[in-house]
């Protein structure tokens, strides 16, 4: 039986514009995904509307590292 955190990360969102859950991006970590480029590759999060602004967040934030400046088109 799944646990109450497996069953959030089905539900949650990871990337927003391409509709991709969070527990897309929990297994690629677990399978030895290490940064966001590997992530990205394996689960097809990124390359959005938002341009990678906030899943590149969330998956900084999963890694453990800081989360990267946001970018703004001027």
């Amino acid at each position: 039986m799944a646990t109450e955190e497996e069953i959030l990360a089905r539900l949650k969102p990871g990337c927003i514009c391409k509709g991709i859950k969070l527990h897309k991006i929990l297994a690629a970590i677990e399978d030895g995904a290490t940064s966001y480029e590997e992530i990205a590759a394996v689960t097809g999060i990124g390359g959005g509307s938002c341009k990678s602004r906030r899943c590149r967040a969330k998956v900084a934030g999963l890694l453990g590292e800081s989360e990267p400046e946001p970018e703004f088109d001027f």
